[in-house]
């Protein structure tokens, strides 16, 4: 099952989709739809109903527009932990976002006072219970599904201190999407392959069997430390092939295309667009 949150005639919609096509409802998004606690009988019912609608790709909006977290895991993928010359780490290397920095599946990402933007693939995770102090059983079982994001960063602010945060949280620059897939129609843990490509050249290609932490150990982690809502979002860290990893690194720049794919998921498209006003 597919949950997205669809923009339309001046508003947006939950949507639930399959092979055969998306049923508009009427809730206001995805994430409005998973907080009612029958949510899961009125999706199956919607989708057994033969009426579909058609939905672009430029229409589908962040599913989960107001996590009340977002947590972000680095370093999680050995090839980008060799990249960056690091051990692999005991526990997780975790940040923050905030949902100001999540934006849409197609949107333009505009950014300025940077010279040093990097992209980074990854597996977002979405919850779909509220969970705390969960062990790993528990964490699986809390876990809504699967959608493929990019953590935009601009390295040069990241770099100012040894604190990521302020690399990682300007608005509107993570995109999310461009749907969420439950997590009852595939496991990441079985290798799905994620990619980034700039202007149709392959920057990253690995799969998520090689996270060090997968979905279901950084949900039991966090929730350790906080509890986690349904919409709220776990981020699992990118892959090698980082601009910041290459000897000349490759910045991104104005108009360059960002596609963002993970297999069994989803692709995102998002085009950067620099903001050189005073």
């Amino acid at each position: 099952m597919r949950l997205a949150t669809v923009r339309r005639e001046g508003r947006t919609h939950a949507a639930v989709g399959d092979a055969a096509g998306w049923v508009l409802l009427d809730e206001a998004d995805a994430q409005e739809l998973i907080s009612a606690p029958d949510w899961r009988t009125r999706a199956e019912a919607a989708l057994r109903h033969p009426a579909r609608v058609d939905v672009e790709a430029r229409e589908l909006a962040n599913p989960v527009p107001r996590p009340s977290k977002v947590f972000c895991c680095g370093l999680n993928y050995r090839d980008h932990i060799v990249e960056t010359g690091r051990p692999v780490p005991e526990f997780p290397t975790l940040f923050a976002k905030f949902a100001d920095t999540l934006t849409g599946a197609e949107d333009d990402i505009v950014v300025r006072n940077t010279d040093r933007l990097d992209w980074e693939a990854e597996l977002a995770v979405v919850v779909g219970a509220e969970v705390h102090r969960a062990d790993r059983e528990q964490a699986q079982a809390a876990i809504l599904g699967y959608a493929v994001s990019n953590d935009i960063s601009m390295r040069d602010w990241q770099q100012r201190t040894l604190q990521w945060l302020q690399g990682k949280a300007f608005d509107a620059t993570t995109p999310v999407g461009p749907w969420v897939v439950t997590a009852d129609g595939l496991d990441p843990r079985d290798g799905l392959r994620i990619t980034c490509a700039v202007n149709g050249e392959l920057v990253q290609d690995a799969d998520t069997s090689e996270l060090v932490f997968d979905a279901a150990d950084l949900v039991a982690y966090v929730s350790q430390i906080t509890v986690l809502r349904p919409g709220d979002i776990v981020l699992t860290g990118t892959p090698g092939g980082v601009a910041l990893g290459m000897p000349e690194p490759r910045w991104l720049r104005d108009g360059d295309l960002v596609t963002t794919e993970i297999e069994g998921i989803g692709v995102l498209r998002n085009t950067i667009r620099f903001d050189d006003r005073p």
